[in-house]
């Protein structure tokens, strides 16, 4: 990869800690990167040509050009990547002891059922997934809340009962099991769909009953192109929602609107773009417990088990993580850098055959590739999975009010519209309907994924689940879990042969 001199724009970085916002909106352009031979820039400034298991976690080359912004990049990579302990503010009730613990090498953990069936982790009994529950009637459980938080100080430390927060039980745990449907595409070729059944057990409090409950489980999302998320044009996303009406397939995608730090802002970010912003400090709150400006109240406050009040927050000695460390990790996500489109190699041939061997077909793997992205148009995913989009002329701001203008007025592509789109809820029973309302998202209601890094994620995190739950073991089981508005391109990738059903599946890997 072609690295930058420090002295070509380090001049315009010097100003931007001087004061919060930034005056200087010079910024990097294409012309000073060098994109590498096979690959297509993905993210413009922010593009690495980069294939390994650090892909995901990897600063930009605007971060690196600075030594301010690479000190405070580093700084934010530790906060997120080290675990944090009681001492430090951990719990009383947490889901992980760190951002990196769910976000390994800012991608997606393998989830604790891969675990449990033999497909390690980096650190076994924790459930590296979000459990969210609701009554019936979407509303919340007093004693639990929207997350259940499955460890507690009780299981954690032995000398719990000397603990100020002593004896505080996780508030549950969950089991899964699996419903299996096998299927064959028109050509013969098999395929199998799996739907997991959830439970949770050990209530810390009164048991709640399957039938008053709604349990959804998320895998936690691929750190990829986060910055570029936050500095899209808000404009376009909604031109976007205007146009995305395609009544011959079936689609029709819409805007999330939420309410957040007092404003009514259109959503992007998370399985329903239900929030405006990377969530950082909700993160260290819900998922940690660690108290912070924004959350200054223990996520247990209120529970029966808690012998103490804090009257939110108020009565603690200190917040256990500051404003300035938050805006360190807010920086280390916007910082990251995001992987080039890969082309494949053109003299690497590949030999691709059908479930029974009885055909196969040779190809270069960029000839692969490249049929595999025509098939991609062919069945119509371009129309939610949109290509290219362009961030805001200034880029964005940090959560402490820094500005970083290097990520603006980037053409970026990161293959989702950003949109919500009604996923059906056909297949097996319930489909992608979780029952989960998040803002204008109903449970049927999807988040477009952006694709980019997609085909990276076995070498980042050593697993091919996807979807919200991990549900899909690849991409052919991710796509057949199309409904509703993703009923139409699904029946084309069904109905087409295996050899571009194949490239299209290379497609998805090259990204």
């Amino acid at each position: 990869m072609q690295h930058l001199s420090r002295g070509v724009i380090g001049f315009a970085l010097l100003s931007l800690f001087i004061a919060s916002g930034c005056e200087d909106n010079s910024g990097l352009t294409m012309a000073d990167i060098e994109s590498a031979d096979g690959y297509v820039p993905s993210a413009g400034t922010s593009s690495l040509y980069i294939n390994s298991s650090i892909a995901f976690d990897s600063p930009a080359e605007w971060v690196e050009a600075s030594d301010v912004l690479t000190r405070r990049f580093n700084l934010g990579d530790k906060l997120y990547d080290n675990g944090y302990t009681m001492a430090q503010g951990l719990g009383p009730v947490y889901a992980g002891f760190s951002c990196g613990f769910c976000h390994q090498n800012a991608g997606r953990s393998i989830p604790s059922f891969a675990v449990d069936s033999g497909g390690g982790s980096p650190a076994v009994g924790y459930s590296t997934m979000l459990i969210y529950i609701t009554r019936k009637n979407g509303t919340f459980f007093p004693d639990y809340g929207r997350v259940i938080h499955d460890h507690g100080y009780n299981e954690q430390y032995a000398d719990a009962e000397n603990l100020t927060f002593g004896g505080i039980h996780a508030e549950g745990k969950l089991r899964v099991k699996w419903e299996f449907e096998d299927f064959t595409f028109p050509d013969g070729t098999p395929y199998q769909l799996r739907r997991p059944q959830y439970s949770i057990v050990e209530w810390y409090a009164d048991s709640i009953k399957p039938e008053d409950l709604f349990i959804t489980v998320r895998v936690p999302l691929r750190h990829v192109g986060m910055g570029q998320m936050m500095a899209l044009d808000p404009a376009e996303i909604e031109a976007l929602a205007r146009k995305s009406n395609y009544p011959e397939f079936g689609i029709n995608g819409r805007c999330n609107y939420i309410n957040e730090r007092g404003q009514k802002l259109l959503g992007v970010s998370g399985n329903k773009a239900q929030h405006a912003d990377l969530t950082v400090e909700l993160g260290f709150s819900s998922d940690m417990g660690v108290t912070n400006s924004r959350f200054p109240e223990e996520i247990c406050e209120g529970q029966r088990q808690m012998d103490e009040g804090s009257l939110m927050g108020l009565l603690y000695d200190q917040l256990d993580v500051s404003t300035k460390d938050m805006e360190d990790v807010d920086l280390y996500l916007h910082g990251l850098g995001v992987p080039a489109r890969r082309l494949g190699s053109a003299t690497t041939d590949i030999t691709l055959s059908n479930h029974d061997n009885s055909k196969s077909a040779t190809r270069s793997e960029r000839d692969w590739v490249a049929l595999g992205e025509k098939a991609f148009y062919k069945a119509n995913c371009q129309l939610c999975h949109v290509t290219t989009l362009h961030t805001k002329p200034r880029g964005t701001k940090l959560l402490n009010g820094t500005e970083l203008p290097w990520i603006g007025s980037q053409t970026i592509h990161p293959y989702s519209d950003y949109l919500l789109h009604d996923m059906g809820s056909e297949i097996m029973g319930v489909g992608l309907n979780d029952n989960y309302v998040s803002g204008l998202a109903r449970g049927c209601d999807w988040r477009t994924t952006p694709l980019w890094g997609v085909g990276l994620q076995e070498k980042v995190n050593r697993h091919t689940y996807f979807l919200h739950d991990g549900r899909a073991r690849g991409f052919v089981e991710a796509i057949m879990w199309h409904g509703g508005e993703g009923e139409a391109s699904k029946n084309i990738f069904m109905n087409m042969d295996w050899e571009e059903r194949s490239a299209l599946v290379k497609f998805l890997e090259s990204l």
